[in-house]
């Protein structure tokens, strides 16, 4: 198996017919990838029924003029935790910032910045992550599982959750109805 090239502030963009219906369309931003493994943030789905506001509510930060959007599902990786995918702009407590592109926060401190009107310009808000161990992503890549690419961050400001996946396939001069689950031999 040739070694994957690290991704951190690359898109990944499920192929169809990955294997595993959590991923299904899912747009990944990838946030860490090394040789110890790989983390990213699923930018596809919103959870059903919470809001950033009433996220804000339910961890006591008064939401203010927050706009009413959807948390996604940032992926099947520990549900219970939260990060918020920023522009670069704004660092807090354990603010990690990705390739100039983007920035990953865990931290309570964002969602009380973003509602007292000082955080970052642009943000979507998950809970969990998608996560691989070491090698394993490269794996998935080489058996067309995953397509990397290094698409604009307007795929995520200014897209809607579910036209990231056509969008991002669209940037990278691909016309998703030409795809398919079966792989192609020589």
């Amino acid at each position: 198996m040739t070694e994957a090239p690290y991704l951190p502030g690359q898109f990944l963009l499920a192929m169809p017919g990955i294997g595993d219906p959590r991923f299904e369309r899912s747009v990944v931003a990838m946030c860490a990838h090394d040789p110890g493994g790989a983390m990213g943030i699923c930018l596809h789905e919103p959870l059903p029924d919470l809001t950033v506001p009433e996220l804000m509510r339910q961890l006591e930060i008064e939401p203010g003029d927050t706009p009413d959007v959807p948390v996604l599902m940032g992926g099947p990786v520990d549900p219970q935790r939260g990060f918020v995918l920023h522009s670069p702009d704004w660092g807090g407590q354990d603010t990690r910032h990705v390739a100039d592109r983007w920035a990953l926060t865990g931290s309570r401190d964002v969602l009380a910045a973003i509602a007292e009107g000082k955080g970052p310009r642009k943000w979507v808000a998950a809970l969990g992550y998608a996560g691989w161990s070491a090698g394993q992503l490269e794996m998935e890549l080489s058996l067309n599982g995953w397509f990397p690419t290094p698409a604009t961050v307007g795929l995520i400001w200014e897209n809607r959750c579910g036209s990231r996946w056509t969008e991002g396939f669209r940037a990278a001069g691909i016309d998703t109805r030409l795809l398919s689950p079966e792989m192609g031999h020589a």
